[in-house]
């Protein structure tokens, strides 16, 4: 990472979040010029409507002002266009170039407080630079197992796991199979009614087993959404300790699993814990 943005990076980074900047203010004042000179014309159309008698005195004149004026117009909306085109092009190179990952000055310590605020309770369900990035995400899901939310209603909603059969680029959606214990000895039209077609925003993929520094690590006390031990679905539940490592179980205390009055600590593998999606309801 550090290649990538270290140097020239950061120095082209930084020119063209400038660049951008100017394009917005040189656009901002061209419409600000825009509105300025229509209302001029709106004075002067009303002017000829109210009194077409004061018009016939000076018709050359309003007539003269009027054509300069629309010829600012003109030329003001051919500028906007001309800015805006360089502020798309300049908005591309952004987007091409990765800076959404560079290190930005603080614009606000509050707007810089709602960022971190938020992003300590999004989930992160797809890395993302672009919508092409995330669909060839979504894509590569194919055959692996996922947290889905198969159901939802007023009071709560319900998650799962389970395996993605196909993801449909055209319209956005996962076909998953929920691979709850049983199916073996199911019908044919019951599999069927666990096949279930949901958006990308009712998918969470997992951390790869094999991979522990692809997952987030959550601090103790932190609220994370989990595999209960035993089962295929997903409950709210609470970080109960620190780890050593990423690569060790988290011990977290269930919501609504209390034995005899207390919440007993349940290991889970950091490969089937997820960060807890916003406005869970359990």
């Amino acid at each position: 990472m550090s290649s990538l943005l270290g140097g020239g990076g950061v120095a082209s980074a930084g020119a063209d979040v400038a660049g951008l900047l100017d394009k917005a203010k040189e656009l901002d004042q061209l419409r600000k010029d825009q509105d300025e000179v229509a209302m001029e014309i709106n004075k002067i159309h009303k002017k000829i409507i109210s009194s077409p008698e004061m018009v016939d005195k000076s018709v050359d004149a309003i007539v003269a002002k009027l054509r300069l004026l629309y010829v600012q117009a003109k030329e003001l909306a051919e500028s906007e266009a001309s800015t805006s085109n360089a502020l798309v092009g300049l908005l591309d190179g952004v987007l091409q170039s990765g800076v959404s990952a560079a290190p930005r000055k603080k614009i606000e310590v509050g707007e810089q407080k709602k960022k971190r605020m938020k992003s300590d309770t999004d989930t992160p369900r797809f890395s993302s630079a672009s919508m092409r990035s995330q669909l060839d995400q979504a894509a590569n899901l194919k055959g692996e197992q996922v947290a889905a939310r198969v159901k939802s209603d007023d009071e709560k909603d319900e998650w799962f796991v389970v395996k993605v059969l196909h993801f449909d680029k055209e319209t956005k959606e996962f076909e998953v199979l929920d691979e709850e214990p049983g199916d073996d000895e199911e019908s044919t039209a019951q599999k069927f009614e666990r096949k279930y077609k949901l958006p990308m925003s009712y998918i969470i993929p997992f951390p790869k087993k094999g991979d522990p520094s692809s997952a987030q690590d959550f601090g103790q006390g932190r609220q994370v959404l989990a595999v209960y031990p035993g089962t295929t679905a997903l409950y709210r539940a609470t970080v109960a300790s620190h780890r050593k490592r990423k690569s060790d179980d988290y011990h977290l205390l269930f919501d609504d699993d209390e034995e005899d009055g207390n919440l007993p600590e349940r290991a889970v593998p950091f490969y089937r814990v997820v960060a807890l999606p916003e406005g869970h309801r359990q």
